[in-house]
């Protein structure tokens, strides 16, 4: 399986780049991981309701730009479904028993997704109501994206 992973923003702190090399390495068994940063739009302190909504179409040009219509898209927004972490590896297999083998998440910037992104997006998952920074984020997926295959081995890493 491929999985790919879209970000929008550059990953600065050492920290999190440390935690995201960590897992990047331990998924190395079960996938080929493509880490794709995409550069953020500068906004504007008080920016306007258009000015937010041209940023978010201007990322969102990057971000498809990146996605083949093979790929099953998973795209992270604030509304989308919630899922234990059980659920969410079933939810992995059985992406691949449907028979994609390119498997994309997205984690948009600090104003989050435009509409065309998450229409293409064939599962809107969020982590709950709180707001994380999108370089957290990343980490906190990552891990969770090792956790289902580790799940799906029956491995006790998930307790």
């Amino acid at each position: 399986m491929k999985l790919k992973l879209i970000t929008v923003g550059k990953l600065k702190e050492k920290y999190l780049k440390d935690g995201i090399a960590e897992y990047q390495k331990r998924l190395g068994r079960f996938c080929k991981l493509e880490m794709v940063e995409l550069p953020d739009e500068k906004t504007p302190d008080k920016a306007s309701e258009s000015e937010n909504q041209a940023i978010m179409a201007k990322e969102a040009e990057r971000i498809l730009a990146k996605i083949s219509d093979r790929e099953f898209v998973i795209a992270l927004a604030i509304e989308g479904d919630q899922f234990p972490s059980e659920k969410f590896s079933q939810i992995l297999e059985d992406i691949t028993v449907k028979g994609y083998s390119n498997l994309t998440f997205i984690i948009g910037g600090s104003l989050g997704l435009s509409p065309s992104v998450k229409k293409r997006a064939n599962l809107l998952m969020s982590f709950g109501k709180l707001t994380l920074p999108h370089q957290l984020m990343k980490l906190v997926l990552i891990e969770q994206i090792y956790r289902a295959f580790m799940i799906q081995q029956g491995s006790p890493y998930h307790k």
